[in-house]
């Protein structure tokens, strides 16, 4: 534990937040990295209530450039805290 506080590289240590899409059928998530990931949670949440399957479509900034999936065949959706340097 007191190695952290000695650790000169924890200076470096940043947060980012993913999106993590749970996709039926799907063994992994989606990670999706965006610049309001509140934002895409509350919009996957709002069309995972609906009845109706709406296909969404999102630009990311991480290695996923362009996804699209549809509303109705999100399980669950999820965000992550990641910590890196």
């Amino acid at each position: 534990m007191a190695q952290q506080y000695n650790n000169p590289n924890a200076q470096n240590i940043k947060k980012r937040m993913a999106i993590l899409v749970f996709i039926k059928s799907s063994t992994a998530p989606l990670v999706l990295y965006v610049k309001e990931p509140q934002a895409l949670y509350e919009e996957i949440v709002e069309l995972m209530k609906s009845q109706k399957a709406v296909l969404i479509e999102k630009e990311t900034e991480g290695p996923i450039k362009k996804t699209c999936f549809l509303s109705n065949q999100v399980a669950a959706v999820a965000i992550q805290e990641e910590q890196y340097m």
